[in-house]
């Protein structure tokens, strides 16, 4: 298991990558250097078609969070993270006929735009201060796990790579709008290198589907409803779908993307060609998943003290398995840097569209050209506060933004000071929550991760430390002591932060807008859903035309 490092070859691909993207970069800037609005600097002028927004939709979230961090889930807890595939189609639907129609008719470049005019300014602020916080948060550890991997392949000092990685960043996302296929194609391309590499090493795909099944990690078929389980077709179906629904229906970096598109067709277009692109890149984190337990079935390097996180399992894979292959692991690495460029770019326009809309230009008078230099400005700034923050929040804080969203748009009674209550009471609550899940983590018989051994390893090994059994944890007797329960309450997986979030949000909004009159309340059409701005209206109505001329027409006979 001697792991080699970089070769030349890999970083003349690993440079090549960042070259190419400077290029792409630089091009734009160029051509739009007559175009100084922050409306096309942010939304490109809304004149763009389906397939490059789809392409930008993808990369934005597909970040080196999939590249490094879902193989490793696979290889400690199975495959059933492959649910994800069933709440991107929900949430791609839900998006698509709920949320879409309404930014799309109002032509805000900020989202929380719409929740001024729905409610008010001080609802708009509000969730302004939670995506940016929201958004710094998440961003930093998207710069941090692939600093990690170049770490770990490399021997980069690990605070050299954030700070070069935030350089580069900068750099990109300050010239580049909307292209990212070349980023999509190189994360493809650094997963396909590894899974073959690994197809060929285990001797065919059969090799590595029958460790897996061996090894516990199919395990699709598990249905078990209860909540406090970390994953199960329940948590990662209808868990994730809240927190799909969050990030393509009302995040900032996704909305300003559908809405640059030329025509709504387009932009519904662009949400599930996108979703293709979910589905390939979630395959292949799938399946390295299962290519990293068949080959380190016998002799786990996590639990062997080779590793110091699991998140370092892919690169180390790639070092294993292509380190005699120069070119291959600097591939790898750029497919994880490019993750990283996709998504830190999307955050940080995102950030600049909502500082610059929702904070600056409400209060004060500003030509369009000057306002366009502070959006610019403004991503520059942003980018040096992401590597400050190691940790996601989007379940926590998306949660209650949907739920918020969701008021406004489906509830035409909701009134401000519900919407408030709501999301306030939801946020502090999915806080709670999560807080306590650090506190309290939950236990195996939850978690429930699979066994590993070291029983095949051929060297000694130091400070090494047993982590999972060999049998599957029973559960607790149902005779629990108070500080258990209460202990269990903080185990509800992760996935459900979300949903617990915009349920009380929704509810407590609800409750609250029918105690201050909400039921008086009367809105515009244009800041509510109706039948008329939905693709399924449409569909049934030429379904219904074409039964009755049916029918028509055999009376007629």
């Amino acid at each position: 298991m001697a792991v080699t490092s970089f070769a030349l070859a890999d970083y003349v691909v690993f440079a090549l990558m960042l070259v190419v993207s400077a290029a792409v970069g630089i091009y734009y800037a160029w051509v739009d250097r007559s175009r100084r609005n922050p409306g096309n600097f942010l939304t490109g002028g809304r004149k763009l078609t389906a397939l490059p927004v789809s392409l930008s939709l993808t990369a934005s979230f597909m970040s080196a969070i999939t590249v490094l961090s879902f193989p490793a889930e696979v290889y400690q807890y199975g495959a059933n993270i492959g649910f994800y595939g069933l709440s991107y189609l929900m949430a791609m639907l839900i998006t698509s006929e709920v949320f879409l129609p309404i930014f799309y008719k109002l032509e805000i470049t900020s989202t929380f735009e719409y929740l001024e005019l729905r409610f008010n300014r001080a609802t708009r602020l509000l969730g302004t201060l939670l995506f940016i916080v929201q958004t710094i948060l998440y961003s930093g550890i998207v710069i941090y796990v692939p600093a990690l991997a170049l770490n770990q392949v490399t021997g980069m000092n690990l605070w050299g790579a954030v700070i070069s990685t935030g350089v580069v960043c900068t750099f990109y996302c300050t010239l580049v709008l909307v292209f990212f296929s070349l980023q999509l194609g190189v994360m493809i391309a650094g997963f396909l290198s590894v899974i073959i590499a690994s197809v060929i090493l285990q001797g065919g795909v059969i090799n590595i589907f029958s460790d897996s099944q061996h090894g516990g990690r199919i395990n699709f078929w598990d249905f078990d409803t209860n909540p406090l389980r970390r994953h199960t077709f329940w948590t990662v179906a209808i868990g994730g779908t809240f927190l799909w629904t969050s990030i393509y229906g009302t995040n900032q970096s996704q909305v300003q993307r559908y809405i640059s598109c030329k025509s709504i067709a387009h932009a519904r277009l662009s949400l599930f060609i996108n979703l293709l692109g979910l589905w390939l890149i979630l395959l292949c984190a799938v399946f390295a998943g299962m290519c990293l337990y068949s080959i380190y079935k016998s002799c786990d390097p996590w639990t062997s003290g080779l590793l110091s996180a699991l998140d370092q399992l892919m690169p180390y894979l790639v070092m294993d398995v292509l380190g005699d292959y120069p070119g291959l692991p600097g591939l790898f690495v750029a497919a994880a840097f490019s993750g990283s460029l996709s998504t830190v770019s999307s955050s940080i326009n995102a950030l600049a569209a909502v500082t610059v809309e929702d904070l600056i230009k409400p209060y004060a008078s500003m030509s369009e050209r000057q306002l366009a230099w502070i959006s610019k400005g403004t991503s520059n700034n942003y980018e040096k506060l992401l590597t400050n923050e190691l940790i996601s929040i989007f379940g926590v804080i998306g949660g209650p933004l949907l739920g918020l969203f969701t008021l406004g748009i489906l509830c035409p009674f909701a009134t401000s000071k519900g919407a408030l209550s709501g999301v306030v009471l939801g946020l502090a609550v999915s806080l709670w929550v999560a807080i306590g899940a650090q506190i309290y983590p939950p236990p195996p018989e939850m978690s429930r991760p699979l066994s590993l051994t070291t029983e095949g390893c051929n060297f000694t090994m130091t400070d090494s430390f047993s982590w999972t059994s060999t049998h599957v944890p029973t559960l607790q007797s149902s005779t629990t002591t108070a500080p258990v329960l209460i202990n269990n309450w903080y185990s509800v997986s992760y996935l459900y932060f979300s949903p617990i979030g915009t349920i009380i949000t929704i509810s407590v909004g609800l409750i609250v807008s029918v105690l201050t009159g909400g039921r008086k309340l009367n809105v515009e059409s244009r800041l509510r859903l109706t039948k008329e701005d939905t693709s399924l209206y449409y569909l049934f109505k030429l379904i219904k035309d074409r039964v009755s001329t049916a029918s028509v027409s055999e009376c007629h006979i």
